[in-house]
């Protein structure tokens, strides 16, 4: 397993925060409104990003949009390769979704791989009028053709890099970092 180390903080507290307020502007825009929206947080920390935009959308509207929770650990297709016995926490939606405008919220898209999953289970679960996608980082690399429709922050990266996303609500902390793979010179004897 590779080792990464911290190169580049890309957004500190402040600028997550204007990211999603940013995005739950541009939902209410392009919805005009909040009529059937629902948003849903990819686990993990499309969850509490979910949540945050909510409470900026409450602020920004006077009411607060439904908020579920996707876990997608058996839609991926990468299963697999991720253990013997993948861990699967619950999905809660708290309404149905027929004829609803679902926004997906997750936290990094890089392949698209995630967002494929994330839709097959939402279909799964009834037949929304619409599915958008809200991102708070686009770093590229796309493997299927998905797009985001809100997007927080676009950084180019080499496929070296990743990016990691740390939220308070899990990680005790809320910034967006850009890891580099650590090469390691080994010395023979």
């Amino acid at each position: 397993m590779p080792n990464f180390v911290d190169k580049t903080v890309l957004m500190d507290t402040q600028g997550i925060n204007r990211a999603l307020v940013r995005i739950a502007h541009e939902i209410v825009e392009k919805n005009k409104g909040l009529e059937d929206i629902v948003l849903v947080g990819i686990r993990s920390r499309g969850v509490p990003l979910s949540e945050r935009v909510a409470d900026a959308l409450e602020k920004i509207e006077g009411q607060r949009p439904p908020v579920g929770v996707l876990d997608i650990t058996l839609y991926r297709d990468d299963l697999s390769t991720l253990s013997y016995q993948p861990i699967v926490r619950p999905t809660a939606m708290p309404v149905d979704i027929d004829r609803k405008t679902i926004v997906l919220v997750d936290d990094v898209l890089y392949t698209g791989r995630t967002i494929r999953a994330a839709l097959d289970a939402l279909m799964d679960m009834g037949r929304p009028h619409a599915i958008q996608l809200a991102v708070l980082v686009d770093r590229g690399h796309r493997e299927l053709p998905i797009r985001a429709d809100y997007v927080g922050k676009n950084v180019p990266t080499s496929s070296k890099e990743s990016v990691s996303v740390l939220v308070a609500e899990i990680d005790n902390e809320d910034k967006v970092v850009i890891r580099e793979e650590e090469i390691i010179d080994e010395v023979a004897p």
